[in-house]
């Protein structure tokens, strides 16, 4: 099962998939793939502050992080079949493929759905999740378009390829596809 969940910054959009996760992970542990790369402060913080209210749900579930900014491919790998993964987030993965990575969005985008698909054979229920930063005024330059277009494309992609997407505004869920039962 693949559950999209997307929503502005701030949205309770983090949340909302940590629960799916932690639903379809049952008693069993459940992965949280990281795309995040701490590079300042701030970062730091909000890695911090989502460690710690994952920690405070008083769940039996064991969190298991695993970093991954850019090759969640692998990442994935390394998760046994049947597992519930939260990847956390397609936001700041994309930003790793077309500025920290060699590679080009094609190559970005075969790596996405490579790890898609592979959670899909190997029974994987993977929550993904990302922000929805086409709200505002179109960018005014090249590369914010570049990054916009990606990202966009991206999305659709695992849209199109999940069984159940989710928009959060303001800490609501809205359940824009369902293919099938909700994790």
């Amino acid at each position: 099962m693949i559950v999209f969940v997307s929503g502005g910054a701030r949205s309770g959009k983090s949340e909302a998939a940590e629960q799916l996760a932690l639903s379809a992970a049952g008693t069993d542990s459940c992965y949280y793939l990281a795309t995040a790369n701490v590079y300042d402060d701030e970062m730091a913080e909000r890695v911090a502050r989502h460690q710690q209210a994952r920690n405070a749900q008083g769940q039996s579930v064991n969190w298991i992080t695993i970093e991954a900014p850019l090759a969640i491919d692998q990442a994935l790998a390394g998760v046994p079949d049947g597992s519930a993964v939260l990847l956390d987030c397609l936001t700041l993965w994309a930003s790793q493929v077309l500025y920290a990575s060699s590679l080009s969005a094609e190559e970005g985008l075969e790596l996405l759905q490579r790890a898609v698909q592979s959670a899909k054979a190997r029974h994987i229920q993977l929550v993904i999740v990302s922000n929805d930063i086409n709200e505002s005024l179109p960018p005014s330059d090249n590369e914010t378009w570049r990054y916009l277009t990606f990202l966009q494309r991206a999305h659709r992609w695992v849209a199109a390829e999940a069984d159940s997407v989710l928009e959060v505004v303001a800490g609501c869920a809205i359940e824009w596809k369902n293919d099938g039962k909700l994790l």
